[in-house]
C-alpha cells in the first residue's frame, strides 16, 4: 500500500493546503463544498449535494455490506491573534484530508469490489446538529459499519500512536434568561437582583453530586446583567450552563438535576426563569466488532506496540448520534495521535501533518478489513 500512498502524496498535499487556508464556519461550508465537489468528480466519483445544505456523500458500488467513512467540515469562530475569523483549530481540515486521501487509495487498490462505500463529507460538527441533518435525511440508513477519525491532542497521544475507539462524553448547552425585578440600588427590597438569583444558580449546580466513579460537571459559562449605571439592580439577566457527563445515563441524570434546580430558584424569588437546550450531544457508543477491525488495521500500519486501548476523553462529538439514532450500525472513530499541541480549539493549534497520510492508510486498511470480514461470514 505504500507505493500507492506516494502516488497521492502530491495531491493530498494540496487538499490539506487549501482546506486549511479556507475555513468556514457551521452550515456556511459554501465554498469548503463546492472545493471537494469539484475535486471528488474531477476524479471519477458519484458524488451526492443537497439543494438547502453545505456537506456532500460520495458512494462506490452497490448492496451489502454498506461500509461508511464520515468527516467533520466546519472550522471554529475564534479569535486568533488579535482577529476574529473562522479557524480549523479542532482539525476538520485535516479530517476532511484524509477522508479524500482515503477515496483516492481505495480507488486505486479498486475497493470495493463488493458492496457498497459511502463517504460523508458532514457539516456543522461544532453545532452538535451536522450528523442529524445527516440522519435525517435517511443517508445512512442501509448502513452496517462506520467509521470516523479525530486528531488527538498531545496530552491523549502522541506522533506514532493510535487508539480505535475514542469514548467521548456527553454534551448540552443550556441558555437561560432571568426576569426579575430592575430597581434602585438604595431600596433593594423592591426589586429582584438577576445577579443574586444567577448567584444562586451556581451554587445549587456546585451542590450536585452524582455517582463519583463517572466523570461529569455542571458549570455557568456565561452571565450577563446590567448596563453601564451601577446604582440600578438589575432585573433581568442571560446565562448558560455547560453540562458534560462520560455518559448518556449520567447526563440524563445530571439535566435533571439542574433543571430542579433553576426551578427551585425561580419558585424561591417568585419570578420566571426561561430556559432551553440550544446544543447538545449524546456520549460515545462504540461497537467491539468495529473497535477490533480498527485496531487489526492499526496494528498492521504502525505495528502492535503503536497501538493503545480506546481514549476516554471529556470532549464531545456529533459522529455518535449515528449509532445512538441508528442502533443497527457498528461504529467506532480513529484516535490519531500527531502531537498537536497547545491543545484542541487552541487558536494556534498546530500538529504533524504526516500523521494525516497514517490516518489514511489505516482507514483505508479498515475499510478493506470490513469488506473482507463481511464477505467471508
Amino acid at each position: 500500500m505504500n507505493n500507492v500512498l506516494e502516488d497521492i502524496r502530491p495531491i493530498v498535499e494540496l487538499v490539506f493546503h487549501h482546506l486549511h487556508n479556507n475555513p468556514e464556519v457551521s452550515w456556511k461550508e459554501v465554498e469548503t463544498t463546492n472545493y471537494l465537489v469539484d475535486l471528488l468528480v474531477n476524479e471519477g466519483f458519484d458524488v451526492t449535494t443537497f439543494d438547502d445544505s453545505t456537506g456532500l456523500l460520495v458512494t462506490i458500488g452497490n448492496g451489502k455490506p454498506c461500509v461508511g467513512l464520515r468527516t467533520d467540515m466546519d472550522a471554529l469562530w475564534q479569535e486568533v491573534n488579535g482577529v476574529f475569523q473562522a479557524n480549523h483549530s479542532c482539525g476538520h481540515d485535516a479530517h476532511m484530508t484524509m477522508a479524500v486521501g482515503t477515496l483516492l487509495l481505495l480507488k486505486k487498490l479498486a475497493v470495493p469490489k463488493q458492496g457498497t462505500l459511502k463517504v460523508l463529507f458532514q457539516p456543522a460538527e461544532e453545532k452538535g446538529t451536522g450528523a442529524l441533518s445527516f440522519i435525517d435525511r435517511g443517508l445512512v440508513d442501509d448502513m452496517d459499519f462506520l467509521y470516523g477519525v479525530h486528531l488527538r491532542p498531545i496530552q491523549e497521544l502522541e506522533q506514532g500512536y493510535c487508539s480505535p475507539a475514542i469514548i467521548h462524553g456527553a454534551a448540552k448547552l443550556l441558555i437561560g434568561k432571568i426576569h426579575g425585578l430592575e430597581a434602585h440600588a438604595a431600596r433593594p427590597h423592591l426589586g429582584i437582583n438577576a445577579i443574586e438569583v444567577g448567584a444562586q444558580i451556581v451554587h445549587a449546580i456546585q451542590a450536585i453530586y452524582l455517582d463519583p466513579m463517572e466523570s461529569y460537571s455542571a458549570k455557568l459559562t456565561r452571565f450577563q446583567a446590567g448596563g453601564e449605571s451601577g446604582n440600578i439592580i438589575p432585573g433581568n439577566a442571560e446565562f448558560s450552563i455547560d453540562l458534560r457527563a462520560q455518559s448518556n445515563v449520567a447526563m440524563d441524570e445530571l439535566i435533571a438535576r439542574v433543571k430542579n434546580a433553576i426551578h427551585s430558584i425561580a419558585g424561591l424569588h417568585q419570578i420566571t426563569i426561561d430556559y432551553h437546550i440550544e446544543t447538545e450531544i449524546v456520549a460515545a457508543e462504540v461497537d467491539a466488532t468495529a473497535v477490533e477491525i480498527m485496531k487489526e488495521a492499526i496494528i498492521h500500519t504502525i505495528g502492535e506496540d503503536n497501538c493503545v486501548p480506546p481514549i476516554v476523553t471529556p470532549g464531545g462529538e456529533d459522529f455518535h448520534y449515528y449509532p445512538v439514532k441508528r442502533p443497527t450500525i457498528k461504529a467506532t472513530m480513529l484516535g490519531l495521535g500527531c502531537d498537536l499541541a497547545p491543545g484542541l480549539h487552541h487558536p494556534n493549534m498546530s500538529f504533524k501533518h504526516e500523521s494525516i497520510f497514517t490516518g489514511i492508510e489505516i482507514l483505508a486498511q479498515t475499510i478493506m478489513n470490513t469488506f473482507q470480514k463481511e464477505m467471508n461470514e
